[in-house]
């Protein structure tokens, strides 16, 4: 009986299906990230729908193993499609992978402040956090502590003015938009910046608040991260913070010599009328 040519071989119905599902995992997980980023819908449907999509990629994954020895045993072709399913649904379950070691290696927090027992507060991004993740959880305080002993305020010799100045040139410099809650003035002895950061893949939104505060002839710079989702941060907001710190640490050595302060001259009482003699 003459032999078929290789080309005549039926397709491995089970490795055309793992890359279908594969391709059909991989649109449905992007659609769940362009939604999460653009703030179309709420977060818990639009994770669900991530989580389908690794379902999928899953699902992908046991086909492209089955069709191996499909493919094997019965001579049939379609080795390309199932490396197609088999590589799309790995990559697809790569950064939950990367996720779940993170959760394992960090502390289940989400707010992470350089001074726990007096974080700085969200004062124009308060109206836009859940009124649960306004203030800082003291419940979070030793974990943090013990978890992160290298997020500690930032001690500086500059003044209030110029230390606000090095933060504000740092966030220009990164090109972060930032709001100015509270600037410095003459008699105010602290200030604070806030501003949204956006996490790089799923673009969940952490939101973070730079208070600076006059010490004597230097300054103190407190910091303080905190996500608006999520029990869990994945150590994003500890990460966040150090290289802030480091890189206003870094610009602080660069600082032109601060201005001398202006003396705000002292209000002199009037003078007093002299008292005038009653009439006779």
């Amino acid at each position: 009986m003459a032999r078929r040519p290789l080309n005549d071989e039926p397709i491995s119905a089970l490795a055309a299906w793992s890359s279908r599902l594969a391709i059909f995992a991989l649109a449905v997980a992007a659609i769940s990230v362009i939604i999460l980023r653009s703030s179309f819908l709420e977060i818990e449907p639009s994770l669900a729908t991530f989580a389908a999509s690794l379902v999928f990629a899953v699902a992908a994954i046991l086909l492209a193993l089955a069709s191996f020895i499909s493919i094997w045993r019965n001579g049939l072709r379609g080795l390309s499609r199932s490396l197609l399913g088999l590589v799309l649904g790995t990559a697809l379950l790569a950064y939950p992978a990367y996720l779940a070691q993170r959760a394992y290696r960090y502390p289940a927090i989400a707010d992470i402040s350089t001074d726990a027992n007096n974080p700085p507060r969200f004062i124009s991004l308060a109206a836009q956090r859940p009124k649960d993740r306004i203030a800082y959880s003291s419940v979070a305080a030793p974990l943090q502590r013990a978890a992160y002993p290298d997020i500690v305020p930032l001690q500086l010799t500059l003044p209030l003015r110029s230390s606000y100045d090095v933060v504000v040139g740092v966030l220009n410099k990164r090109k972060q938009p930032f709001t100015e809650s509270m600037q410095p003035t003459v008699n105010r002895r602290e200030a604070t910046i806030e501003y949204t950061a956006r996490t790089p893949l799923m673009g969940f939104r952490d939101d973070v608040v730079i208070r600076v505060t006059a010490v004597g002839s230097g300054s103190r710079i407190d910091m303080r991260s905190a996500s608006r989702f999520g029990p869990h941060d994945f150590g994003n907001n500890a990460t966040r913070l150090r290289a802030l710190l480091e890189e206003v640490d870094e610009a602080s050595g660069n600082a032109p010599e601060p201005k001398p302060e202006p003396v705000v001259p002292e209000k002199k009482p009037p003078p007093k009328r002299p008292a005038q003699k009653p009439k006779s």
